[in-house]
Formats: structure tokens, C-alpha cells, sequence
């Protein structure tokens, strides 16, 4: 056999193996369901209604599962996969999880590179799914680390920080705006006036901004930022060489440094939010739904307030939606546990008995107010 021929052959048995890894992940998709759409009762805000978009309903529990899918689909059409390829991504978990659970679905060997202060359930999760995970004690290690990894196994790194925003189908092809869009329809107030979430790579956000630009809605986008981030700081300033040594306590969302999926054009406005405060709306939730959400949904819920805050001071009717990111079981040792609560100063039952107040009665909490930043249409 001649090298041409041993060429070809090769060449066509990759485009055979890239066209099973994708047909095997578009029959996962059409084996799942879409996620619900909860509305949640504000008594303290007459003529706003509220919806959150359950993305921990996915086979993985999150709403990464949509990243993971869509990167690994831009990953084979790229041609970046083949059928020996080590998978890393850099992740706090979720992500990570959800990588886990595609590559496993290829058959292909996955690697995670997390901060070591990530959760054991997280941990347990990306384990079960057959990965392998690679704890850094610097949070900003993580990326030299998964570049050196993929380079050493010549596997590929996913880079989700870098590919969140182009990776997914923004037009429509089912994405998270145009679901939620189609729930809405017969809802009292159809197109949201706000649609909330939080940045972790920033994909989500830009997702949904662009949809909303492409369909003509009148929506308004608005971002949220944990308190160890450089998201806010950098929509306020324009500066995308920001950082900071600290990673966020809040789990999934926030980054040290700008990441290039953060797309600022798409949002009309931020909320930076204090970390007991979210906390405190992650606990308050989790009652008011019977079941416990994670510490993103809550910082996500107190954005969504001050939309509607927002509304309210216009005379404004009509509804917000913001995300469920993740279920709060994963964070059972940390967010849940009194005693670690306790020794990372976030102990939060003050703040939960003002989040009942706000939530039923539409008292805003002063130290809430004075705690948080607000900028774009809301500042």
C-alpha cells in the first residue's frame, strides 16, 4: 500500500469516527428533555412575576450541560477530537462533570483541572463519570496546568474560558434564550422585561444578549458577579487586563481574570453581589422550593430582585427570568454546613430573615444595599 493510500484511508476512517462521536451526541440530546420553567411567587412585588430556568433537571445536573455539549460538538467539527484524544478542561466542577459525561459517551479519557477547594461531591461526580481529577492549589494555576496536560498526553484542551461564547449556536438550534422564549409563550407576560444570569465563562450571558439583538426583542439583559470576580470591574471600566489573586467562593461562576467569552456589549446592565448575600438567597430559596439550589442560583435570584426593584420604581409590570443553575446537594459539606459557614465568616441567618421580608413584603434590606454594586441601567 502506497503512503497516498495509507493517507486516505486514514483520512476517511477520522471522518467516520468524527461522525459517529457526533451522531452518538445528538442522540443523547434527542433522548433528553428540555428543563422546566418555575414560576416563583413575590408577594412583595404585585404585578412582576418571576421565573427561573431549572438547568439542574440535565443529565448532569447543571447547566454546563449545555456548554459541554455544544463545546465538544465545536471540538469534532473542528477537527480537534480524534478517537485517542485525552479531553481537559479547567474547571471548578460543573463543567467538568458534564465533560466528563460526554467523553465517556465517546470513550475518550477526561481530565479535569479544579482548584483544590472544589467541593467532594463535585469531585465524586466528575469520578463517577469515569474522569480523572487534577487539584491545583492556586486557582490561577489552572490554566497553565490544563494547557501543559494536553500537551504532554497530546490530548486537547477544551478551554471553555476562551470557546463558552462561540461554541454555542446563539441564533437559535434550541439554546437556552430561544427555550426560554418558547415557555414563555402563554405566560401573562411573554417577553421577559429582564432575563438574569450569572458569568462564569461569560457564554451564557452572550448567548442570550445575542439572541435577544437577532430576535428584535425588547428584553434587557443583565449580568451578575460574585464578590471575588473581575466581571463588574471590567464592564464598568473596559479594562481586560484586570485580576486578582483570590478565586470566588461562589462555585461556577466568577474568574480571577477577564475571560475571553465575556461579551460586555450584550448586557444592559451588572450586579455585583456580596457572597453572605447569596448565600442567604440560595437558603431562602431552597426552603420556598422544597429542595435545596446552589449558591449561583442565589446570587442570580438577588439580580433578578433588583430588576424587579428596577421595574417597580418605573411603574413597570411584566416578568423576569433568571437561572437554577445547579442542585444545592452538591454542596451539602460546604454552603449547607453551619460549621463551614462558620469558618469562612458567611454565616447567614440574619440575612435570611431579610430575604423573607424582601421577598414577601418588598422590604429591602439596608445592608444589602449598601453592600452591593449595580451599574448599566441599573446603577
Amino acid at each position: 500500500m502506497t503512503a497516498a493510500a495509507r493517507e486516505q484511508g486514514a483520512s476517511a476512517a477520522r471522518r467516520a469516527w468524527i461522525r459517529e462521536a457526533i451522531r452518538r451526541i445528538e442522540a443523547d440530546f434527542q433522548r433528553s428533555s428540555d428543563t422546566h420553567l418555575i414560576p416563583l411567587s413575590l408577594p412583595g412585588f404585585p404585578g412582576i412575576d418571576l421565573y427561573l430556568k431549572d438547568e439542574s433537571s440535565h443529565p448532569t445536573g447543571s447547566l454546563k450541560h449545555r456548554l459541554a455539549r455544544s463545546l465538544f460538538l465545536h471540538a469534532l467539527c473542528n477537527g480537534w477530537l480524534h478517537e485517542r484524544s485525552t479531553v481537559v478542561e479547567a474547571s471548578s466542577g460543573s463543567t467538568a462533570i458534564s465533560e466528563a459525561y460526554f467523553a465517556r459517551l465517546l470513550g475518550l479519557p477526561f481530565v479535569a483541572v479544579m482548584p483544590a477547594s472544589t467541593s467532594a461531591a463535585k469531585i465524586a461526580a466528575i469520578e463517577f463519570h469515569g474522569g480523572r481529577c487534577h487539584l491545583v492549589s492556586d486557582p490561577t494555576a489552572i490554566y497553565a496546568e490544563s494547557a501543559r496536560i494536553a500537551a504532554e498526553s497530546g490530548g486537547h484542551w477544551m478551554d471553555q474560558f476562551t470557546f463558552a461564547e462561540r461554541a454555542t449556536d446563539w441564533r437559535a438550534n434550541n439554546n437556552i434564550a430561544e427555550s426560554i422564549y418558547s415557555q414563555m409563550a402563554r405566560e401573562p407576560h411573554p417577553r421577559p422585561s429582564w432575563i438574569v444570569a450569572s458569568a462564569g465563562t461569560g457564554g451564557t450571558l452572550a448567548t442570550i444578549g445575542r439572541y435577544v439583538h437577532y430576535c428584535r426583542h425588547a428584553t434587557r439583559v443583565c449580568g451578575v458577579d460574585p464578590e471575588r470576580s473581575v466581571f463588574f470591574e471590567h464592564y464598568v471600566s473596559g479594562d481586560r487586563g484586570l485580576r486578582i489573586e483570590q478565586g470566588s467562593r461562589i462555585e461556577g461562576i466568577g474568574r480571577p481574570r477577564v475571560e475571553a467569552s465575556f461579551v460586555p456589549g450584550v448586557l444592559d446592565a451588572m450586579v455585583k453581589v456580596p457572597d453572605v448575600w447569596s448565600l442567604a438567597a440560595m437558603h431562602t430559596l431552597s426552603v420556598r422550593l422544597g429542595r435545596r439550589v446552589g449558591g449561583s442560583t442565589g446570587t442570580n435570584l438577588i439580580a433578578a430582585l433588583a430588576c424587579a426593584r428596577a421595574m417597580q420604581t418605573q411603574g413597570e409590570r411584566g416578568s423576569v427570568v433568571t437561572l437554577l443553575c445547579d442542585a444545592g446537594e452538591r454542596y451539602r459539606h460546604t454552603y449547607f454546613d453551619d460549621v463551614w459557614l462558620a469558618a469562612h465568616g458567611l454565616q447567614c441567618d440574619a440575612e435570611c430573615d431579610a430575604m423573607d421580608a424582601l421577598l414577601d413584603r418588598g422590604e429591602w434590606p439596608e445592608a444589602l444595599r449598601r453592600g452591593w454594586r449595580l451599574a448599566g441601567e441599573l446603577g
